[in-house]
């Protein structure tokens, strides 16, 4: 299959080299500096060089911020059964785009990400892919991720972007809170340390990553959620109450099991 790339950052240089022995693939990236490390594959710095690639599937692994916008820029240099697909994260506004559209569209979601996963060892990390969209599109992508041994789920546009506020706003925001009070530590205990490796890594993110994350119409009752365990725990702090402590703390452990 022939398979056109869009952005050599850390997820479409991922994708290169896992697809680029399998299949005839080529990578366009406008920065020519991030395809100098690409190999077994074609490099494009402009998308009038698409034309004669001729792709049957597009992968967009652009930032979020300009994932639809390389989609319309795309559009007139790839034939009617060009197969688009997106790896994005945040589907707001995407089953919109593809309907209008009017082509064949495959959505998914690697939930390993490049900030955190071992890349070369994915056996305990997740996929989603979306059910809406075209057969063999989902088809590949489902073929796809369980050769590399992740656990996969379908899900539709709205039931992916209802658990992703409870996957990503929840871990986020909480995040957000341990920076917002932040300050510096001449002797971090391991928890700490932890913690603020996580911290660099969320934050490393796009902004519009993080911005869409929360502006889910679905993350508002998560982070009111946060509010209210917030006020149960201050409550019982101020009160000094061990029993109630114990009890809390036997209800949260009973959650992570």
């Amino acid at each position: 299959m022939r398979i056109l790339i869009l952005g050599a950052g850390k997820m479409g240089s991922f994708f290169t080299d896992l697809l680029s022995f399998d299949h005839e693939v080529a990578v366009y990236d406008n920065d020519p500096r991030r395809l100098r490390f690409l190999y077994n594959t074609q490099r494009f710095t402009s998308l009038a060089e698409v034309d004669a690639f001729d792709p049957e599937l597009t992968i967009n692994a652009v930032s979020l911020k300009y994932t639809l916008q390389v989609f319309d820029e795309l559009l007139p240099h790839v034939g009617k059964d060009c197969i688009l697909a997106d790896i994005s994260s945040v589907k707001t506004g995407f089953r919109e785009y593809y309907e209008q559209a009017g082509r064949r569209y495959a959505s998914s979601h690697p939930m390993f990400g490049p900030t955190f996963a071992n890349l070369g060892d994915l056996s305990r990390e997740n996929a989603i892919i979306i059910s809406e969209g075209d057969y063999m599109g989902r088809i590949f992508f489902r073929d796809l991720y369980t050769r590399l041994g992740l656990n996969v789920k379908e899900l539709s546009f709205a039931e992916h972007d209802e658990t992703m506020a409870y996957a990503l706003s929840i871990p986020f925001v909480s995040t957000f809170v341990f920076s917002a009070l932040m300050k510096h530590q001449d002797t971090p205990g391991t928890t700490f340390k932890r913690h603020m490796k996580i911290a660099r890594g969320v934050l490393s993110e796009d902004d519009t990553l993080l911005r869409e994350i929360l502006f889910n119409p679905h993350t508002k009752p998560k982070v009111e959620g946060i509010r209210t365990e917030l006020k149960r725990l201050l409550q019982i702090i101020d009160e000094r109450d061990e029993e109630a402590m114990t009890a809390y703390l036997t209800h949260i452990r009973q959650n992570i099991q």
